[in-house]
């Protein structure tokens, strides 16, 4: 087990006063059965009214509403959590889906609903080229292609940070053939859709403690994954930007349909367009 403090702090600056609208806040670690949560805070200056609630994919959704005019926004979130996930995990899939193409049951295949169906237009068809490549028989084991499928997007793939917001569609980064872990799980999670499997999109935080995990500068960062549903395993977590398997360094916050649904905090304000000045963000991640 490990115990980690995990700090997020967000400053948004202004040129002059203006009224805050309602912010939604995605920010409290996902409990499971590999992370335990010890305690989290989140507090705001100005000080705002935090409401919670838990949103279509069982996340932790806070929506903070302001009182006073500010030219200056501050949202820091504070947990402690215990990490308990195996580095080298095993699976028990089961025998149905152990080779791969297999039918999930019918109560599988009608749950996942949204989670099984591709997000992005392909006209061209060099997306399906791509991801088809990675099935080299009319069978194969179902673990190790999505282990290669992970593998070749962290190999045919750069990794670059960007600072702007969005991201890329799976055509963009393959016709850049770079992109940020955001990108990777955009990437990844629509290559396994097209291939008939159940994946959801995870936003979390790295750790990365002696600074060898591609996605942090330090200790820690904010970062992206997927979820891949096999039965008999349930959800596995892939990383495609570490080309690894299981949740050990990741803690999860949030799993979406479409990574547009896991922006940490969104809202808005009243006031002249121009107002906006600045947002900095700042993550430590430390073990304790």
């Amino acid at each position: 087990m490990t115990k980690l403090s995990i700090r997020h702090s967000t400053t948004y600056r202004y040129r002059y006063p203006i009224a805050l609208g309602p912010h939604r806040l995605t920010l409290r670690p996902r409990e499971g059965r590999e992370l335990l949560l010890a305690s989290h805070d989140v507090v705001s200056a100005p000080d705002a009214k935090i409401s919670w609630a838990t949103d279509v994919f069982g996340n932790a959704v806070a929506t903070a509403t302001f009182a006073e005019p500010t030219d200056c926004l501050k949202i820091d979130s504070k947990a402690v959590v215990d990490l308990t996930s195996a580095a080298w995990p095993v699976f028990d899939i089961a025998a149905s889906a152990i080779t791969y193409p297999f039918s999930y049951d019918g109560h599988e295949w009608k749950d996942l609903g949204g989670l099984r169906e591709v997000q992005y237009l392909d006209p061209s068809n060099l997306f399906q080229q791509w991801v088809r490549a990675f099935v080299r028989s009319g069978s194969t084991d179902t673990l190790s292609l999505l282990k290669d499928l992970s593998g070749g997007v962290s190999n045919e793939i750069a990794y670059q940070s960007r600072e702007a917001e969005g991201t890329q569609s799976p055509l963009e980064t393959l016709a850049v053939r770079s992109g940020t872990c955001r990108d990777f799980a955009v990437l990844f999670a629509e290559a396994a859709r097209l291939l008939g499997f159940g994946a959801r999109i995870v936003s979390g935080y790295l750790f990365n403690p002696n600074q060898m995990l591609t996605g942090s500068r330090d200790s820690g960062s904010t970062h992206a994954w997927v979820d891949v549903f096999l039965p008999g395993a349930g959800w596995i977590t892939f990383d495609p930007t570490n080309r690894s398997m299981g949740s050990a360094n990741l803690i999860p916050v949030a799993v979406v349909r479409d990574i547009a649904q896991a922006v940490p905090i969104s809202g808005g304000f009243i006031g002249a367009a121009n107002a906006f000045v600045s947002m900095d963000v700042a993550v430590e991640v430390s073990e304790l």
